[in-house]
């Protein structure tokens, strides 16, 4: 197995971090980049005409090979939502019909969807978590549905010290299965629910979108550089990415990978950079009807940035250096430890088939205050996040079992 990389990192003795589905820490070797990047403009003779396009070329490789993607269908984006928009404003939904979302699904994936439906007539269709306890999975007409643009009903995570059921993750990634139907328009999840980890049968859903002429659009942010993906298997029409998270980059800085019936839809932005013959300067003024080719044309603006793409270049390079499967292996090994050390309860932590390695929640006692619980961890130096009703874990390769021990150990301290 991998060993532990912390050297590479920057993250002081006696800290505990186990938050990366937050914020990662930057490698040394980004922070290096970037520190370059910041000289380079200091004196911006340094940076010259063809500088502007070969870190971005070497970067939308490394990306393509992250997730087995071709690198003509990567363009850089400054935030899931940007990215998000060119699904939502490009794609048109018939009245009546609908989009169908997990419950509890990440913001950003979720309010332009909304305004789409308020402006075609079309309806958000959220698909609950199963309940633990709860039986065999839900009719097509069971799905939580929101009127066109309202806000989505209350969340349905379990409540605090409901153990995670076996099959949880199946019996979801069922429902979504079910809640698509002949009046689906569209179908947009995260690869792994980001509050708890839970992953998606991503394979299964993309099948049943397909039967019935979905578009299908996945926010690979809380996966992409932890969890293998295969854009070319699973086929998605969009695929939409932060870097500051698993990809180890810096904010402000991610991506799309487009599929094929999305690469001649109409850019977000007019920008100079997009079109064809943009590397001559000496031509800018002749202005061209083309873009350059394959998703280039969906760049944001000014994605040609000297500190952040060699930060986030350094960073995917690492990554594949180590190998996705074997970070994967890294935090499910962790994810053991922690539920070896956390024994019968009254904690509880799904098992592997219903969470994912480098992410996962743990459920906690009634009655527990959540405030005091998250004190006492910070007390002890040891950082995770508290989404919904679980403590959300999410562990890298800087991490060794002396911080789950920690964790565990904070989270008794507190009951």
């Amino acid at each position: 197995m991998l060993p532990c990389q912390k050297h590479l990192f920057s993250l002081p003795d006696g800290m505990h971090y186990l938050n990366c589905a937050n914020l990662s820490p930057l490698l040394k070797s980004a922070e290096a980049a970037g520190v370059e990047g910041i000289r380079r403009k200091v004196v911006p003779t340094r940076i010259q005409p063809p500088d502007w396009f070969p870190d971005v070329e070497a970067l939308r490789a490394a990306l393509g090979q992250a997730i087995h993607a071709s690198p003509e269908r990567i363009a850089f984006v400054p935030s899931v939502s940007y990215g998000a928009a060119i699904a939502t404003h490009h794609i048109r939904l018939q009245a009546g019909q609908n989009v169908v979302l997990p419950a509890d699904e990440f913001p950003s994936m979720v309010y332009g969807w909304m305004e789409r439906c308020k402006q075609d007539g079309g309806t958000l269709r959220f698909v609950p978590r199963p309940e633990p306890g709860s039986g065999s999975a839900s009719q097509p007409g069971s799905a939580q549905g929101s009127q066109p643009g309202t806000a989505p009903r209350p969340g349905t995570a379990p409540r605090p010290g409901t153990a995670p059921r076996p099959g949880t993750a199946a019996e979801w990634s069922a429902r979504v299965c079910e809640a698509i139907d002949r009046n689906t328009g569209v179908v947009s999840l995260t690869a792994v629910h980001w509050t708890d980890g839970t992953p998606f049968d991503l394979a299964a859903i993309a099948r049943r979108a397909r039967e019935v002429g979905a578009w299908l659009i996945v926010d690979g942010t809380q996966s992409v550089g932890a969890l293998p993906f295969d854009f070319e298997a699973l086929a998605p029409d969009l695929l939409v990415c932060a870097g500051y998270k698993w990809l180890l980059g810096p904010y402000q800085y991610g991506f799309v990978a487009v599929g094929p019936r999305l690469m001649e839809a109409e850019p977000l932005e007019m920008n100079w950079i997009n079109r064809e013959g943009s590397e001559d300067f000496t031509h800018l003024t002749h202005y061209r009807d083309g873009y350059r080719a394959g998703a280039r044309r969906f760049d944001a603006g000014e994605h040609s940035n000297f500190i952040l793409v060699p930060m986030l270049l350094a960073a995917v390079r690492q990554i594949l250096a180590w190998g996705v499967p074997e970070i994967q292996a890294y935090g499910e090994a962790l994810a053991r430890e922690l539920a070896a050390a956390l024994g019968e309860g009254p904690f509880t932590l799904a098992g592997p088939a219903d969470r994912c390695g480098h992410l996962f929640g743990v459920g906690v006692p009634p009655g527990l205050s959540l405030p005091r619980l998250v004190d006492t961890l910070r007390q002890r130096n040891v950082y995770v996040s508290v989404r919904g009703s679980a403590v959300r874990v999410s562990p890298h390769v800087f991490n060794t079992p002396d911080d789950v021990h920690a964790l565990a150990e904070a989270l008794r301290a507190a009951v």
